[in-house]
């Protein structure tokens, strides 16, 4: 199939140290197009992507290579980029992250997309270490450092795994074989508008694959295949038991039993998670022992309920929930896990997302007896006094405001032995909490 991607010998990435947009550049790198990009400053990724041979130079620099053929540049660039507007000088291929993504699944076999507001990452790592677990031929891209293949996985062109994000409507540039729908709750309404503007955008995903995978009873499910712990489910999660925040449970496929998972990842959620990998799994014909074995040996990503060091002799665990049902899942799990007092540290991420979505933090943090707001991780956003973090902070009466390092140390100031600090956000708090107890 002709697309933008044929042809491309060298691809400049506007933003390469991202997540997502690291891992593009490794694949692209992997499949032999010449790779070279920019960041506004060093970072993880950046400096593993020196370590392989790609060039990546800093700053707002016009230092882009005019002998390149692509652009490709992330969704926090803005049009007015130096290097976006040389490439438009050279009359270069211009291409955000979205369609790129979009253009780049057309070069593999067979596409499998994963959707939702919550729980993106974590599936698409869990169908990584499935499709290896089978033996198969694929490539996955992964929107987070899953802990043993990191941001991607290049095993071959059969099978393109890939998450699919919601945010500016990206998602809707894919056409997937299968696609997976873990849950349609709300966000991105600063572009969407309305809930069920947000639901008919999923609901047109699913239009847009062959199969669709979709949790039983959600809003957007299309009713294909569907996953959950309803007796109605294609794929249901049976005998659930916990210990200490792990789950195990037994798989059934059409009523009848299929595998049996246990979880090396903490909280209930990451039961639908790996269902939804499992019904996915299926789809492609993989075996029943190598999704058990698959899953099984998922042990997480960076950023989930990860343990990122002590401090004061209490454990510091991050996790990326930046969401109000996802803040909810986190408190749920630290519940389970902690014996003695609970400190939260909460980074809103964006002023759009806190201002839309007000009442449900406010609700979901409301009952947290230790709790500090730190503030806003402002993206791609300008400030907005209403969707501030300061905001947030004044209509909770059990929260303190921080803006800073010295805040944080007089907040933990009373921890002792069988507390825990969790650190919750998807901003830079996790690196500011993860240098303090370093």
């Amino acid at each position: 199939m002709e697309n933008a991607f044929d042809g491309v010998r060298k691809i400049y990435f506007v933003g390469i140290g991202g997540a997502s947009m690291s891992a593009l550049a490794k694949i692209c790198a992997a499949m032999g197009k010449h790779v070279c990009g920019s960041d506004r400053a060093r970072g993880e990724y950046t400096d593993e992507l020196a370590e392989r041979g790609i060039n990546v130079s800093f700053g707002d620099g016009g230092d882009m290579p005019e002998d390149c053929d692509m652009v490709v540049y992330t969704d926090a660039a803005g049009h007015n980029d130096p290097h976006i507007a040389r490439a438009v000088e050279l009359n270069k291929i211009i291409l955000p992250r979205g369609q790129f993504l979009a253009e780049m699944s057309k070069t593999f076999k067979n596409v499998v997309a994963v959707a939702g507001c919550h729980g993106k990452t974590t599936c698409t790592g869990m169908l990584a270490h499935v499709f290896a677990s089978a033996g198969r031929s694929f490539t996955a891209h992964i929107g987070g450092n899953d802990n043993a293949f990191g941001n991607c996985v290049v095993r071959g062109g059969d099978y393109f795994i890939t998450e699919a994000c919601e945010y500016n409507k990206n998602f809707l540039l894919l056409r997937p074989d299968i696609s997976v729908i873990l849950n349609s709750d709300a966000d991105h309404l600063e572009c969407y508008g309305t809930r069920e503007n947000l639901i008919g955008a999923y609901r047109t995903f699913a239009d847009n694959s062959k199969k669709c995978v979709c949790l039983y009873g959600d809003a957007c499910s299309r009713g294909d295949i569907t996953f959950g712990t309803d007796e109605r489910a294609d794929y249901r999660a049976r005998n659930i038991n916990c210990a200490g925040g792990r789950y195990s449970f037994d798989v059934t496929e059409g009523g009848r039993f299929l595998c049996a998972l246990s979880l090396n990842v903490y909280g209930r959620h990451n039961i639908y998670n790996a269902l939804a990998a499992t019904a996915a799994a299926r789809l492609t014909g993989i075996r029943p022992e190598a999704i058990s074995q698959g899953i099984n040996a998922f042990d997480g990503i960076e950023r989930r309920f990860e343990k990122i060091g002590t401090y004061r002799g209490c454990d510091v665990i991050a996790d990326y929930a930046h969401h109000p049902k996802e803040i909810s899942a986190a408190l749920r799990t630290a519940a389970q896990v902690t014996s003695g007092e609970i400190y939260v540290i909460f980074q809103p991420h964006t002023y759009s997302r806190t201002k839309n979505l007000f009442n449900d933090f406010v609700g979901v943090l409301s009952g947290v007896n230790n709790l500090l707001i730190y503030k806003t991780f402002a993206a791609r956003e300008y400030f907005d006094a209403g969707g501030s973090a300061l905001a947030l902070s004044q209509a909770l009466k059990n929260s303190r405001y921080a803006d800073g390092e010295r805040d944080i140390k007089y907040f933990l100031r009373k921890v002792k032995d069988g507390d825990k600090i969790f650190v919750l956000g998807a901003g830079d708090i996790y690196r500011i909490v993860k240098n303090m107890i370093n």
